[in-house]
C-alpha cells in the first residue's frame, strides 16, 4: 500500500469559547498524487479541517485540539505554520485576503523570496506559474485592478511558486462567475494530473467534483463517508440528506429506477437510449405551448428600458442600447459573466444609477423624474453582500428602519415587520443581533427589510452566493413564494441550476448588451449562444438538449418518458 502523504488520526477540535466540536473524530489517509474533494453543508467543518493541514490550527486559531495531523511525516502540532508552508500550499476561500503586493510578479515572488530561493530560480517560477494560470499578460498590473477570476488565479500561482507537495484549496470558486469558475477548475484539473502534487479541494460545486479520485462527505465535524468519485456521486439520497447538491443526471435515473447511475450528459444519453426510452413529443410540445400562454398573460409592463446607455467614465461604457420589458408578476433572471453589465442594469431599475442616455421607466414614469427615494418604495434592492446593507443592533430595528424613516406609526411599523419576518421565516428572531446570524440568516434579514416597504418589485443581486445547497433552495423557495403572492422578482445570479429551476424568463448579457432573451427553456436550448456569453446550462439540461428537448429539472422530465416501467 502507498504510504500516506497526509495522515489524520482521531482529530478533534473545538474553537475557544464554543461548546460544540467543529471537528469530531476525523480519520483520513491520502496517498501521494491523490485528488480528494471534501464536500458538506455550511458549518460542516470544511474550512476548519483545511486549516489543520498547514498548522493554522492549532498554532494560529486557539482551541481544544486532540489527535494528530501529519503531512509527509511532519506533525503539525510540532512544526510551525512557516515550517509546514514549505510543503503545504493553501488557497483560501477569501482569496483576496492573501493578495497584498503592488504588482502581479511581486505577488508570485513573495513566497519564494521568504524561503531564500535564489533570484534566477524565482524568475523562472514567476514565468512558469503565471504562464500556467494564464496571467502573463497582466504580470505588471496591481492585483487590485484584476477581475475576481484573475485574482483567484493569482492566488493559485503565488502558492504554486512555493512548489508545495500538498495543495489545499478552500472553496476556490465562491463568488466567481461561470467563465472564471471554469477557468479555475480547468487549472485544478491540470493540477490533479501532476504526479508531484497531492490535491485537497473543499468545494460546493458537485459537477466539478467529477474529476476527483475520491470524494469525502463531512457534516457536523464528522467524516460521514469517503469513497471513489463515481460511487459517492451516485449516493443521491445521502447527498440530499447531508445538504450537498446531487447531480441532476443520477437524480433523474434514480427516479426512473436505474441501478447503475450515469453521471455525465454523454453517459446519460447512452443509458437513456439503451433502455429504449423516448420522449413523448406531443406532451412535451403541449407543455411548451402552455408555458408560452402563461407568459403571454404577463402583459402589463412595469419596468421598461429604451435604448439604455450607461458609462461610468468616458473609457468605461457599461451598457449599450438595452431594450427590455419586465412585466408585473414576472420572475426574471439576469445572467452573464462578471463585467457583462448585470448589476449595472439592475441598479437602473430603482434609480441607484441613472441613464447616460436612453430611458428607464417604472410604471410608465421615467426613473430620472422619480428619484431614488420614491423609486425605493416601488422597487426594493437586496445587495449581494447582506452585510453592506445591515447596520442595526436587532433584527426588528433593521427591518423597521426604512418604515420609521418614512414616519409610519409604530403600530403600522410593528405590523409590517411581523409580516416581513413571516415571509422570510424569521419570526422569533426579532431581538437577535443580525450579525450573529448565518450568512443565510443575514440574507433573509436584508430581504425582510426590503419587503417591509411593500415594494412592487424585488431585485436580488446574487441571492445564493456563499450559501450551501439547502440554504440556496430555502432562499429561492421563499423568493418563489413571494412571486406567487404577487411580487415581481428580478434576480442576478451565476448559479445556472437556480435559473433553470426558478426563473420564468432569462436575459443573457455580454459586454453591456442583451444577446439572448426568452423563456428559461428557450434560453437554455441555445447552448452555442450561451457559450458565447461564457455560460453553460446545468449538466442535466445539457443531457436533455442532446435528446432533442429541453427539460429544466429531473422531476419535470420523468413525466414525459415513453417506454419506462412504472
Amino acid at each position: 500500500m502507498t504510504e500516506s502523504i497526509v495522515s489524520i488520526k482521531d482529530l478533534q477540535y473545538r474553537y475557544r469559547g464554543q461548546d460544540k466540536y467543529a471537528l469530531d473524530g476525523i480519520n483520513l489517509e491520502m496517498p501521494s498524487g491523490e485528488f480528494l474533494v471534501i464536500m458538506g453543508p455550511s458549518e460542516a467543518g470544511k474550512s476548519t479541517l483545511a486549516a489543520t493541514i498547514n498548522g493554522l490550527i492549532p498554532h494560529f486559531y486557539k482551541g481544544k485540539y486532540k489527535g494528530e495531523v501529519s503531512v509527509m511525516g511532519r506533525n503539525t502540532r510540532e512544526n510551525t505554520v512557516a515550517q509546514m508552508a514549505e510543503i503545504v500550499g493553501m488557497v483560501f476561500q477569501d482569496f483576496e485576503a492573501q493578495l497584498f503586493s503592488t504588482n502581479v510578479e511581486l505577488e508570485v515572488a513573495f513566497g519564494p523570496e521568504n524561503f531564500a530561493v535564489d533570484r534566477e530560480e524565482i524568475g523562472r517560477r514567476i514565468n512558469e506559474n503565471l504562464d500556467y494560470v494564464g496571467l502573463n499578460a497582466v504580470r505588471h498590473r496591481p492585483p487590485s485592478t484584476l477581475s475576481g477570476g484573475q485574482k483567484q488565479k493569482l492566488a493559485i500561482a503565488s502558492v504554486l511558486a512555493l512548489k508545495p507537495t500538498v495543495l489545499v484549496m478552500d472553496e476556490p470558486t465562491t463568488d466567481l462567475d461561470p467563465i472564471s469558475k471554469m477557468a479555475v477548475f480547468e487549472i485544478t484539473h491540470r493540477l490533479c494530473k501532476r504526479d508531484d502534487l497531492t490535491l485537497m479541494v473543499f468545494e460546493h460545486e458537485t459537477e466539478e467534483a467529477l474529476f476527483a479520485d475520491r470524494i469525502a462527505f463531512i457534516k457536523d465535524g464528522k467524516l460521514i463517508k469517503i469513497g471513489p468519485t463515481r460511487e459517492m456521486l451516485s449516493q443521491v439520497g445521502l447527498m440530499e440528506e447531508l445538504g450537498v447538491m446531487p447531480l441532476g443526471i443520477p437524480r433523474f435515473f434514480k427516479q426512473m429506477g436505474v441501478s447503475d447511475l450515469p453521471l455525465t450528459p454523454e453517459e446519460g444519453v447512452k443509458v437513456f437510449q439503451s433502455n429504449g426510452w423516448k420522449i413523448t413529443e406531443t406532451a412535451y410540445q403541449a407543455k411548451v405551448s402552455e408555458e408560452k400562454a402563461a407568459l403571454a398573460k404577463l402583459d402589463k409592463p412595469l419596468i421598461q428600458c429604451r435604448n439604455l446607455e450607461f458609462s461610468y467614465s468616458p473609457e468605461v461604457h457599461a451598457l449599450n442600447g438595452i431594450i427590455l420589458n419586465i412585466f408585473e408578476g414576472d420572475m426574471v433572471a439576469i445572467v452573464g459573466q462578471n463585467g457583462s453589465g448585470k448589476t449595472t442594469l439592475a441598479k437602473h431599475f430603482n434609480g441607484l444609477l441613472m441613464p447616460t442616455s436612453g430611458e428607464v421607466t417604472v410604471d410608465g414614469l421615467p426613473t430620472i423624474d422619480q428619484g431614488v427615494f420614491k423609486l425605493g418604495q416601488r422597487v426594493g434592492y437586496v445587495f449581494q453582500n447582506p452585510d453592506h446593507q445591515i447596520f442595526s443592533e436587532t433584527v426588528f430595528d433593521e427591518v423597521a428602519f426604512s418604515l420609521r424613516l418614512r414616519k409610519l406609526s409604530e403600530e403600522e411599523v410593528k405590523q409590517r415587520v411581523t409580516e416581513a419576518l413571516e415571509a422570510v421565516d424569521l419570526v422569533g428572531f426579532e431581538e437577535e443581533d443580525p450579525f450573529a446570524l448565518t450568512k443565510s440568516g443575514r440574507q433573509r434579514v436584508a430581504v425582510a427589510s426590503v419587503l417591509a416597504a411593500k415594494p412592487d418589485v424585488l431585485i436580488l443581486d446574487e441571492p445564493t452566493t456563499g450559501l450551501d445547497y439547502a440554504e440556496q433552495r430555502s432562499m429561492m423557495d421563499m423568493v418563489r413564494r413571494l412571486n406567487k403572492n404577487g411580487s415581481t422578482i428580478i434576480f442576478v445570479t451565476h448559479h445556472m441550476w437556480v435559473v433553470a429551476e426558478y426563473a420564468h424568463r432569462v436575459f443573457v448579457m455580454k459586454e453591456g448588451k442583451i444577446i439572448l432573451e426568452g423563456s428559461t427553456r428557450e434560453v437554455f436550448s441555445h447552448g452555442e449562444q450561451l457559450a458565447a456569453a461564457s455560460l453553460r446550462p446545468p449538466h442535466f439540461v445539457e443531457f436533455s438538449n442532446q435528446l432533442g428537448c429541453t427539460f429544466l429539472t429531473p422531476e419535470e422530465m420523468s413525466n414525459y418518458i415513453e417506454g419506462a416501467q412504472d
